[in-house]
Formats: C-alpha cells, structure tokens, sequence
C-alpha cells in the first residue's frame, strides 16, 4: 500500500504496484483516441490477451525471436538491452507502465533485442498477426501505431543528444524528471519513486560507471535536490533539478524509465 496525496492507493497483488489505467496503456492510444465504433472496438479486443505475468528475471523476448507479440506493461517494469558479441551489454531502453515492447521488430519481423523483467510484471499480450489484420481493416490503427512509433524515435534521437553533449550530473539529472513526468502521466506521484535496476544498469543506460551514478546521486542529495533511501529516491526541488538538466535543451529525453525496486 502507498499513500498518492491524500489518498491511500492499493498494490497489485502479484506485482506490488498500482496497475497502469487502460486509458494510460499504449494498447488503449491504438483505439480510443480516434473515436472507433463498437464494431471496430470489438475488434480491437480480440487482438489482445491480458494479464500475463512474467516474473522477475524472465526473459519476454530474445533478439532474432521470431515475432509473436507486442507486449503492453500493466504494472512492473522491464529492460530491453542487446548483447555483442564478445558478451558485453548495452541497456537501449526502460519500460513502465503503459508502454508497448517489440514494435521495432515489426518490419524483420523478429525482435531486435532482448527484453527483461526487473520484477514481477503484469503485461497484456497484443497478437501481432491479429493487430495487423486490424490495421488493414481500420486505416486510423495503423497511423497510430506510426504516431507511437515515431514518438519513441524522438525519444532515441534526444537520447543521443544527451548523451553526446551533456556532463553525468545533467544526464542524471534528466533521468529523474524523466521518471517524474513519466508517473505523472499515468497518475503515480511525481514526486517519489523507487528504481527498479541496480545503479550499474543505470549507468549503463545513461553511458557513465556505476561509481559515477553513486557520487552524483550523493551530490545531488548533498544539495538538498533530491533524497535517496536505498532504491527509494524523493524530488525535493523539481525547479533546481530542471535547471541542472538544462531543460530548455533536453526535453523528453531518458523518459522510459524504471519503478519499483529490486535487489
């Protein structure tokens, strides 16, 4: 149990978190947005098989896995990240509730990396064969997968800026407000959060040591501009954050992100 406000929010049973809203899931942007009729609803629903769990370590996908499903996170959280060949990782995205996994492999037809769960995560499975079968069908599907779709390519493309251009701390600091509009957005607080990865897949992600991610975090804590328990991290001063990050540059890069916490 948490408390949101004044209010108190139950946990999922299974996951230990609250599930994301249908109207916040990626699977629910494919279809009410664009005011489909009871029919082309019906429809809709057949494509999808909800309320799978994947438990913690297990892996959803594998890179060159022939293509089954999009996967919808209701609750949990989950890494997608690829392997060389001499066995390094490279951490390409975070994933909370309310985003779509696997759509990039929807021209090969086969998943372009690996996906796993940082914890227990509750998905809806979103038959591609069906989903297609829809979007030939419904024309106003299809364009919004393509919306979908290019939004997460600009998060890519602002990534790459931010990674190239910008020190640890305002890389770090990005990330965070990442996470806090991230769970504002689908109603979680803005304000506090638990990190679902250890501090060296964060690092990781973010192209810096694990050592690194430790001393900024202690820095920005020392500045009164967050606080750190453990996993647990609290915005104290979502303003000071915003000007480390330099937001008027860096946007909506790092959104996909991380909740809850793991060992």
């Amino acid at each position: 149990m948490m408390r949101r406000g004044a209010s108190v929010i139950h946990l999922h049973p299974a996951t230990g978190c609250v599930p994301v809203a249908c109207r916040d899931c990626g699977v629910y942007r494919l279809c009410v947005p664009l005011g489909l009729d009871q029919e082309e609803m019906s429809l809709l629903d057949h494509i999808v098989k909800r309320k799978q769990t994947i438990r913690r370590g297990q892996i959803m996908f594998k890179a060159g896995q022939a293509l089954d499903y999009i996967y919808a996170i209701r609750s949990g959280s989950a890494k997608t990240y690829l392997t060389t060949g001499d066995g390094r990782v490279q951490i390409t995205g975070l994933h909370v509730p309310g985003e779509l996994l696997g759509l990039s492999a929807i021209d090969s037809k086969r998943y372009s990396c690996e996906a796993m769960a940082l914890e227990t995560t509750s998905v809806c499975e979103i038959s591609v064969e069906r989903l297609e079968a829809v979007a030939d069908r419904i024309p106003a599907v299809h364009y919004q997968m393509l919306r979908i779709m290019s939004n997460q390519l600009c998060d890519n493309e602002h990534l790459m800026m931010l990674l190239g251009k910008h020190s640890s701390e305002e890389r770090l600091a990005a990330f965070l407000l990442g996470l806090s509009r991230r769970f504002a957005a689908r109603n979680y607080s803005a304000t506090q959060f638990n990190f679902s990865m250890s501090r060296g897949d964060i690092g990781n992600y973010l192209g810096m040591a694990e050592e690194t991610v430790c001393r900024v975090l202690s820095r920005l804590q020392d500045l009164g501009l967050i606080c750190v328990q453990r996993r647990q991290v609290a915005v104290l001063d979502l303003e000071a954050l915003r000007d480390l990050a330099n937001e008027r540059v860096v946007t909506r890069a790092l959104v996909p992100a991380l909740v809850r916490s793991s060992a």
